[in-house]
């Protein structure tokens, strides 16, 4: 009985988690070298004595604001997403375990650098230290965090692995044995992630200081906003990927950094000439034959409520792991998808400089995923397509797949940063990348494309580009304000090409006493009369858009590889092309589900394009019947520079957003530094908190706030200020 009362008089955390009485110690030492302060708006800035103290706070921080989002990102990551979501996740986690190895991670942080080992120690001590804090959260797996977690996932892309186009259908048709076990899920047209990024020199400024407008597009509630601030240098503002420890995109008291995703060739596919000999298999190179290294990885997933296990014999080449059959031959994938230099950069730019700084960090060339657009306090500007570009030969087009069998198809190194597409201080005085190509980057004053190995740049133009262009030549004397109101310049360049032919082929065909003339003529007439401008009360967006997501998917596809036409050319060449019928089916189809969801098709864009938020679970609920903002954007697929993707869901006739604009921030490097910024939603992902949608209004409207950077302006608008670990 006396042991039952000892037990019962423990506190609840003691018994919630298996924390050393050391660990705690130590966790609760850190907390008191490091402050938080929330802002009005609930953003933390986080003040640590040393880098290690700011990366224990930022974590805790997160952790109160989406622990679960926290969490998922390395359930992820560990490859254990089949524990929650059953079988159906099995090939997910079975990539992400063939691409990412858990043994190296751990290998690396074992003989990490000490100042590095304190980063990544912190890391997981401000997380455990937060559950430790707080029994009530019930993690839905990982109950104690480690710090080579960290090294899972080295940068802070939407995109956490680049597999070369290889599919989890061809993956699990291999590992499966069954041919016909996967289908290829058609992708949302409208669904396109992506980012903004804008650079302004000071010839181009009212102040004459360099202007950086930070716009990435993602899934909504992906980063949150903070600040974080050490006694070591490090005093970095911006959007943070959840559970990472380096602000991802976001700026310093020196210099900013924008990262839009791009398609430099990062990642190759190889054919494997494979022979099984007794029991074992081997492929061919340089005309000899060797063996190939298989691997049992076993994977658990959630069947009827209980965990099983699959095992899996997994194969490999010198080349990288077997992810597909193609054509009789394995396939396998040479890829970069996470190290210990990639963290080392991710973390370093974030204390850059300047521009002279900023350049010795890309020189670790570890940014697989991402381009950058750059502005600093001297007035320097730049960008950089891509960082990560492997030496290969010229001749050979490297976006197929290429023989495995050959040393004349392996990587020779890699690039200098010199030797890779970039743009130094244009004289235009301004740079802009819209995942777009880096031959637009700076308009008329660009780089030529034939002046660089096509694997560097693959990428085509896109009809955000092509208003990106229009609206940065016309533009001078640019304030914050007026940088903000370029980026959500509502033109949509894509209708500029469509429109006019529908509207031609409708006039040539179409006669007043056809029947489809009485059908069409005055929503044609509509569109004729259009500026192409988007706007909450325009029935003709409304009309374009709900058109156009029926058109040929060939208009929607962005990414391309080398020799394919780009979303503009393939758009210009279609309209120039289609029939009639291509053009109005499309149009009489979009006006008859308008008419049954909401009575008729006069509707304005702003009354069905709606942001609503009403829970903080990773899959968003939307209810037609529940308070909503109307949206005048639309999606970036369209041109459109402030995106906005929009669909309807089960249940609604509406249409909600669910990614594009999510942190936006525009920044003035001058003597002292002047930011606005904007947050979709909200900081925190509890519904009880009064920070859960205190933005929505203004991110439906396109109305910033003041960035608070100083620790003096922080103060007077501090909601509270606290250590870690305290109410």
């Amino acid at each position: 009985m006396k042991n039952f009362v000892l037990l019962f008089l423990l506190p609840l955390h003691l018994l919630a988690q298996k924390f050393t009485p050391a660990e705690v110690n130590r966790y609760q030492q850190q907390a008191k070298r490091v402050t938080i302060i929330r802002d009005n708006w609930g953003i933390p800035h986080i003040y640590g004595k040393s880098d290690a103290d700011a990366v224990f706070g930022l974590l805790y921080a997160q952790c109160e604001d989406d622990f679960k989002r926290v969490e998922l990102n390395y359930i992820e990551k560990l490859g254990r997403t089949a524990e929650l979501k059953g079988e159906s996740a099995l090939y997910n986690d079975l990539q992400i375990k063939l691409l990412i190895d858990t043994t190296e991670a751990i290998a690396d942080y074992n003989k990490a650098e000490p100042w590095m080992k304190k980063l990544l120690n912190a890391y997981a001590d401000g997380i455990n230290y937060y559950l430790y804090k707080n029994p009530q959260v019930k993690p839905a797996l990982l109950t104690k965090f480690q710090p080579w977690y960290q090294l899972l996932w080295t940068d802070g892309s939407i995109g956490a692995i680049s597999t070369a186009e290889l599919t989890l259908p061809e993956l699990k048709n291999f590992y499966s044995g069954d041919a016909t076990a996967a289908v290829v899920v058609p992708k949302d047209p409208e669904y396109q992630t992506g980012s903004n990024g804008f650079a302004f020199s000071p010839s181009k400024t009212a102040s004459g200081n360099a202007i950086l407008y930070i716009n990435p597009h993602v899934t909504f509630y992906f980063r949150p906003e903070v600040q974080v601030v050490s006694e070591e240098g490090l005093h970095a503002y911006g959007a943070v990927t959840w559970g990472q420890f380096f602000v991802y995109q976001g700026f310093n008291k020196y210099c900013g950094w924008m990262h839009t995703s791009c398609n430099v060739d990062v990642a190759d596919m190889y054919a494997e000439k494979v022979v099984k000999k007794g029991n074992q298999f081997f492929y061919e190179y340089e005309q000899k034959l060797k063996p190939v290294t298989e691997k049992k990885i076993s994977i658990k997933y959630l069947e009827g409520g209980n965990l099983q296990t699959k095992t899996f014999t997994t194969y490999y080449t010198h080349h990288g792991p077997i992810m597909a059959k193609r054509d009789g031959k394995w396939i396998s994938l040479r890829s970069y998808n996470r190290s210990m230099t990639s963290l080392i950069q991710s973390w370093n730019r974030t204390k850059a400089k300047g521009f002279e700084d900023y350049k010795k960090v890309m020189d670790l060339k570890a940014n697989t995923s991402n381009s950058t657009v750059f502005a600093d306090y001297k007035g320097n500007i730049a960008y950089w397509h891509g960082n990560y570009v492997p030496i290969r030969d010229k001749s050979m087009n490297w976006s197929k797949v290429m023989d495995g069998s050959t040393a004349a198809t392996e990587w020779k190194g890699l690039h200098s940063v010199a030797e890779a597409v970039h743009i130094y201080n244009p004289v235009n005085g301004w740079l802009q990348n819209c995942n777009s190509t880096p031959f637009s980057a700076a308009g008329v004053n660009s780089l030529k494309k034939s002046d660089y190995p096509a694997y560097m740049a693959p990428d085509g133009e896109n009809f955000r580009g092509v208003n990106a262009v229009r609206v940065l030549s016309q533009g001078s004397g640019y304030t914050l304000d007026k940088v903000i109101a370029s980026g959500y310049d509502t033109y949509l360049s894509a209708f500029e090409v469509l429109v006019p032919a529908l509207v031609s082929s409708f006039e040539k065909n179409v006669k007043p006493s056809d029947s489809l003339y009485a059908q069409l003529s005055e929503p044609i007439s509509i569109l004729k009369k259009w500026d192409y401008h988007t706007s909450e009360s325009s029935v003709a967006a409304t009309l374009a858009i709900e058109w156009a997501q029926k058109l040929t998917p060939i208009i929607t596809r962005l990414y391309i590889n080398e020799g394919e036409l780009d979303q503009v050319e393939s758009t210009k060449r279609f309209a120039a092309s289609a029939t009639l019928s291509q053009l109005t089916a499309p149009m009489v189809a979009a006006m008859s589900e308008l008419k049954t969801k909401f009575g008729k098709w006069q509707m304005p864009w702003g009354e069905i394009n709606r942001f609503q938020r009403l829970n903080g679970d990773v899959q968003s609920k939307y209810d037609d019947n529940q308070p909503s903002f109307p949206v005048g954007y639309a999606s970036a697929l369209w041109g459109m520079l402030p995106s906005y993707n929009s669909r309807t869901y089960p249940g609604t006739n509406k249409r909600y957003g669910v990614s594009g604009n999510s942190f936006i921030c525009a920044v003035e490097f001058g003597p002292r530094i002047k930011a606005k910024s904007l947050l979709a939603g909200g900081e925190s992902g509890d519904t009880a908190s009064k920070h859960f949608n205190d933005q929505g209004l203004m991110y439906s409207q396109g109305k910033f706030k003041d960035v608070l950077f100083y620790k003096e302006d922080v103060v007077k608008k501090a909601e509270k200020t606290y250590h870690p670990g305290e109410k």
